[in-house]
């Protein structure tokens, strides 16, 4: 192969690519080296000695095809930058690729060890570096520690100072107990290790990506060694010399490392929903910019990773350990679990506070599951009822594997367990498991299905044009919505607007009608707080607050943190409303004993109620029969007779007001007040403290939270004196550097280690042979989201209905036609052709 060239600098690179072809051909690479060095003087580049001796090594490597493409054409570019045209450039690498057998391979994936040692030494010997440390920290050999952890944490200290990082690495044992000897080595010691690559092997397998090798053989190390019959350890052998420029204190991985706060930082965070990624913005933002953060964002999502690694398998072990403990430690705490085969299958948990919510708002509840809480997917169902406050709390919690009848009955019988009385009326949609469960389990309870479930479904069961019907909306929605209509009135209208609107033989008006016991309004009004509740939006809402806190990828151990946080939050909320309750001074807007009765008796939301239709009857007077009542000289009424009870569950609050007032009565009779709307419903002894597993830890977290408490007072105290200011700064510098001249740091560990865990999370980790339970199979229940339900043709033209039609240019309308098939257009032609 010949290379023409016109000038002369172009012939001196022809001839340079010609000899490289030759040698490549079996050629002798001295004749390429003697043409290279021998050559005389090239326009536009001095020669010298140490150019030619660093083109004859390199030739000799390219002669050898020793050398890969890519770091061929790096080295070419750094060594003969402004020397070797860019044409040379791809005459020779296309030389390389039509003889080399190592096209993308290794940089030494064909040399032997001596021959990779000799290149490395060639490379890296003008970056031989020796840290810039005091003389009284370097150590050197035989200096005696008191221990391995002394030792390792005095040469961190010194690689620290040195700015290059360390990492432990080969020990030996005497008979594997005691350690002999422990290597420590600099963190770019190592060779790279070699990968294999087999296209066919690896077909529909996903490749992992190239990763960034930081280990070029730096020989740097130090070796500690046991001093026999004592626990000292001496410096073995020690070598100080890199082979790779030193690094920025900066950018050490040490200073990567995280402090035990900041760890628990981005756990305290984890329990409101906050990841990895948002943790470190948080944090940044906190600590006023990204410059004081030292730990990266991948630092932040390797704890998590490590934390799961950790817990892993035994996460459930774990989670009925420390429902265990918590049932154990806490008054009237209880925790009930089953399990199928080994396999955790349903849990229920209630604590002190949620059972006294049920014994006092217990008379009608609401439950429904929620999805997306768990990596299990286990579905998570609270129970939900109304406190004086009419906001919604929870009596108590549950998870299930799966949503059958047996599930759902064990959740209830846990239930019935733990508060021990059924409720009066159980509200739920109609999942018919749910509604077995109850029949099954709540035998003296009425259960009520969910109004607005019901009603959405209207639409999609009914013509278009009747639904449009306003006529036929207002009649429906008034007939099934009035809680006050007989039963008897409600069956006599409901058939006659049937047979009105041609409805009677629709399956679904049947199938209502069949179960209308179970949803009509005016077959619950003989239960005490029928009214309450008609639909599950508490629950939906219940479940929505739930899932602001709780992620679907949480283990069994988050959720848990999760859900504490949540009712924190519930319980936090209550005791404000309560203050404000007992606090409040309202103001009266009538001159009645009775207003102000109501106002030191009801709870804020009660009294306001209460107010109004007071004030309703004295700006517009009802005129009702004095006779339905009987007021006795103590102040009580006595009913007359069972049509009178009737007539008194009929009349709303404002017509009780007006009978009470016009026979003279100043206060409302406790018989008639509930304890339920009272502000004292709930006892003061009740705390609303978060739940811990162990008395140790919740004193700790006491003293950690007074420490943070005192350390910022002082702070703020002090943020606007600067001298008082740098004072405090210097006592805190005092303060640390005591407390560091006694502490041993973790070492060099780059995971986070089970002990920690157990510390962030306050848990107990049990050691493989008392794991009895494990973790259930991801399930696939049916708001999981995994399998879609096929939808039916009915529902596929609903939907299609509720498009937006195209504009038919033929009559002008938005219908599903065009110009061709618009029967205007098609009619006109017809008359048109006829004609």
């Amino acid at each position: 192969m010949v290379f023409r060239s016109s000038n002369k600098l172009e012939a001196f690179e022809s001839a340079v690519a010609e000899m490289i072809w030759k040698a490549a051909n079996g050629g002798d690479d001295l004749e390429v080296a003697e043409f290279l060095l021998c050559s005389g003087d090239v326009p536009g580049r001095k020669r010298s000695f140490r150019f030619d001796q660093q083109l004859y090594v390199f030739i000799q490597l390219i002669v050898k095809f020793r050398i890969c493409v890519s770091v061929f054409y790096f080295v070419l570019s750094f060594r003969f930058d402004h020397f070797l045209s860019d044409i040379l450039y791809v005459e020779i690498i296309w030389c390389i690729m039509s003889n080399s057998s190592v096209i993308d391979g290794d940089l030494y994936s064909s040399m032997s060890e001596s021959e990779e040692e000799d290149v490395e030494n060639s490379f890296f010997e003008e970056h031989v570096c020796k840290p810039d440390v005091p003389v009284q920290l370097i150590p050197f050999k035989g200096l005696i520690f008191k221990s391995l952890k002394l030792a390792i944490k005095m040469y961190s200290e010194y690689a620290e100072i040195g700015d290059f990082d360390v990492r432990l690495s080969t020990k030996l044992r005497f008979d594997n107990k005691i350690i002999k000897k422990k290597h420590v080595i600099c963190n770019r010691g190592g060779k790279q290790k070699k990968k294999s690559c087999d296209t066919l092997g690896t077909s529909g397998v996903r490749r992992k990506g190239n990763s960034n090798s930081r280990a070029i053989g730096c020989q740097e190390k130090i070796i500690f060694e046991s001093v026999y019959g004592t626990p000292d350890y001496k410096v073995f052998q020690f070598a100080e010399v890199h082979n790779h420029p030193l690094e920025k204190r900066s950018d050490l991985k040490k200073a990567r490392q995280m402090s035990y706060s900041e760890k628990d930082f981005i756990v305290c965070a984890s329990t409101s929903k906050i990841g990895p990624t948002m943790a470190h913005k948080l944090r940044a933002s906190l600590r006023g910019g990204y410059e004081f953060v030292k730990p990266k964002v991948v630092d932040y999502k390797n704890l998590r990773r490590d934390i799961n690694s950790v817990i892993g398998y035994k996460d459930a072990q774990m989670i009925v350990n420390t429902m265990n403990d918590r049932r154990a430690y806490y008054t009237n705490y209880s925790f009930e679990f089953n399990c199928q085969e080994d396999v955790l299958d349903c849990m229920f948990w209630a604590d002190e506070m949620e059972k006294t919510y049920y014994a006092e708002f217990g008379d009608v509840i609401l439950f429904d599951a929620t999805f997306r809480t768990n990596k299990y997917r286990m579905v998570f169902v609270p129970f939900t009822t109304i406190d004086h406050h009419k906001k919604s709390v929870t009596v108590g919690s549950g998870l299930l594997s799966n949503e059958s009848i047996e599930s759902y009955s064990w959740l209830l019988k846990a239930f019935l367990k733990t508060h021990g009385k059924e409720p009066t009326l159980v509200l739920t949609d109609q999942d018919a498991a749910i509604k077995q469960a109850v029949e099954n389990v709540f035998r003296n309870s009425k259960h009520r299905l969910c109004m607005w479930h019901i009603m959405k479904k209207l639409k999609k069961k009914i013509s278009d044009d009747l639904f449009t019907n306003i006529d036929f909306r207002k009649r429906f929605s008034k007939l099934v919505w009035d809680i006050s209509m007989k039963p008897d009135v409600f069956e006599v209208k409901w058939g006659l607007l049937m047979k009105e609107f041609n409805l009677e033989d629709t399956r679904w008006f049947k199938d209502m009608f069949t179960i209308r016991d179970s949803w009509i309004p005016g077959y619950f009004s003989d239960i005490p707080m029928c009214g309450l509740m008609k639909v599950t939006s508490r629950s939906e809402s219940m479940n929505s607050f739930f899932n602001t806190y709780s992620e679907s990828g949480n283990l069994l151990l988050n959720f848990m943190m999760n859900y504490d946080i949540a009712i924190q939050k519930q319980r936090n909320t209550q005791r404000e409303l309560d203050t404000a309750s007992k606090k409040a001074s309202y103001k009266m807007q009538t001159p009645r004993e009775i207003e102000l009765q109501a106002s030191k008796v009801y709870t804020s939301t009660l009294f306001f109620e209460v107010q109004k239709e007071i004030y309703i009857y004295i700006k517009h007077v009802f005129y009702v029969r004095t006779h339905i009542l009987v007021l006795n000289m103590v102040g009580k009424f006595t009913l007359c007779s069972t049509t009178t009870v009737k007539v008194i569950l009929k009349m709303n609050l404002r017509h009780a007001f007006t009978i009470m007032m016009r026979c003279g009565v100043k206060e409302i009779p406790e018989r008639y007040i509930l304890k339920r709307w009272r502000k004292d419903v709930i006892s003061r002894n009740y705390r609303f403290s978060s739940v811990q597993s162990d008395s140790g830890d919740c004193e700790n977290v006491k003293l950690v939270n007074d420490s943070y408490y005192s350390f910022e007072s002082c702070l703020d105290i002090v943020r606007d004196d600067k001298k008082r200011l740098v004072l405090f700064a210097e006592k805190q510098q005092m303060l640390l550097k005591e407390f560091e001249s006694d502490y041993i740091s973790p070492g060099l560990k780059s995971k986070t280690d089970g002990e920690v865990v157990c510390k962030l999370l306050g848990v107990t980790i049990p050691i493989p042979e008392e794991i009895n339970i494990h973790v259930p199979e991801v399930q696939s229940n049916k708001g999981s989201g995994i399998k879609k339900r096929i939808p039916s043709a009915g529902e596929v033209a609903y939907e299609n209905s509720k498009k937006e039609h195209r504009m038919c240019s033929g009559c002008g309308k938005r219908v599903p036609q065009n110009l061709p098939t618009c029967p205007e257009r098609v009619g006109a032609a017809k008359s048109a052709k006829d004609s």
